[in-house]
């Protein structure tokens, strides 16, 4: 059975409704609307229901394409000189010599890949009588995964700067931790008299998670951080006092801590931004309700795509037995 006919069945299905019930209810329910249906019809009523299979349609040429001569004579050029490239294709063309073609090198480029002569490989190829050569793909450079075996091994954190909002006067940041096994992530918004975190209020944050990861069976082991202030001194000392290491990533490398870098982004687009448009006054009270809810979503009822993950919760990974849930 072709793509065709499963259509053919589909608009077929569409008219059966349409006599049984009505034709707004036929149209809901097969999501067509009810002018295709009434086109459809008047064709059916002239012509019968072959009319509703699918019709073969020949590629459109747009009023502005090139000239079919002139496509001609850009593939006769290329084969001749298959070393030249679309630049040098146009300016030869141009030439009284060549006729005095008038050509941009973008056409040139598009004529190319309409015929599949766009790279010199292809050409050579071509001219060598092995129409199906490719060249050797360049090898991918190997993709780098952090190998963690359960949660808690290794936890991500972070701080992210997000404005001044009304009725506060310091500075809001928001500081972000992450499970990089299940994704499992925290998050909260803080208020920063001296400008930025202190190393008072990201040590809270990791007592924070060592505890809902102690609530469900697992240990905080390890924790990455970049090389801020607010992840020095104190907060040093706090994870040693949790039986965790802490690493500090490599200067100008935020990619080595990507797992919180990219459940920022994802916290900036998916609440952040939505929030922004609809409120038409920011505040930090609303804006930490929407934090805390949009978290709650996030851990609790968003399947998560990643290497690890594959479409499970974090909650389902890290707590299956909802045991860090706040009673």
């Amino acid at each position: 059975m072709t793509h065709d006919d499963v259509l053919f069945g589909f608009r077929l299905q569409l008219f059966a409704l349409a006599t049984k019930t009505s034709v707004s209810h036929a149209c809901r329910t097969f999501g067509v609307h009810r002018s295709t249906y009434y086109a459809w019809k008047r064709a059916v009523e002239a012509s019968g229901l072959e009319m509703l299979r699918p019709r073969e349609r020949r590629a459109p040429r747009m009023p502005n394409q090139t000239p079919q001569h002139i496509e001609q004579r850009i593939v006769a050029f290329s084969l001749g000189h298959p070393a030249a490239g679309p630049n040098r294709i146009a300016a030869e063309l141009a030439r009284p010599k060549w006729g005095g073609l008038q050509i941009s090198p973008s056409g040139v480029w598009r004529v190319l890949c309409r015929h599949g002569l766009n790279t010199r490989a292809r050409r050579f190829a071509l001219i060598a009588g092995n129409a199906t050569f490719r060249p050797d793909p360049r090898p991918l450079p190997p993709v780098r995964h952090i190998n963690v075996e359960r949660p808690g091994e290794l936890v991500g954190v972070d701080s992210f700067f997000v404005g001044r909002l009304h009725g506060t006067r310091d500075p809001v940041w928001q500081l972000t931790a992450i499970d990089t096994y299940s994704s499992y992530g925290w998050a909260e918004l803080i208020t920063c008299p001296s400008g930025q975190p202190s190393a008072e209020q990201t040590s809270q944050l990791a007592r924070r998670v060592a505890r809902d990861l102690a609530r469900a069976g697992w240990r905080l082991e390890r924790v990455i951080s970049d090389n801020g202030n607010e992840y020095r001194g104190r907060f040093t000392t706090t994870i040693n006092e949790l039986g965790a290491t802490h690493t500090r990533i490599r200067a100008g490398r935020p990619q080595t801590n990507g797992h919180v870098e990219n459940l920022h982004k994802t916290i900036l687009y998916e609440c952040w931004r939505p929030a922004f448009a609809r409120y038409r006054q920011l505040r930090y009270s609303g804006l930490r309700r929407d934090l805390a809810h949009y978290l709650w979503t996030y851990n609790h009822d968003r399947a998560h795509t990643g290497r690890i993950t594959r479409g499970r919760l974090p909650i389902d990974l890290i707590d299956p037995a909802r045991k860090m849930q706040t009673r």
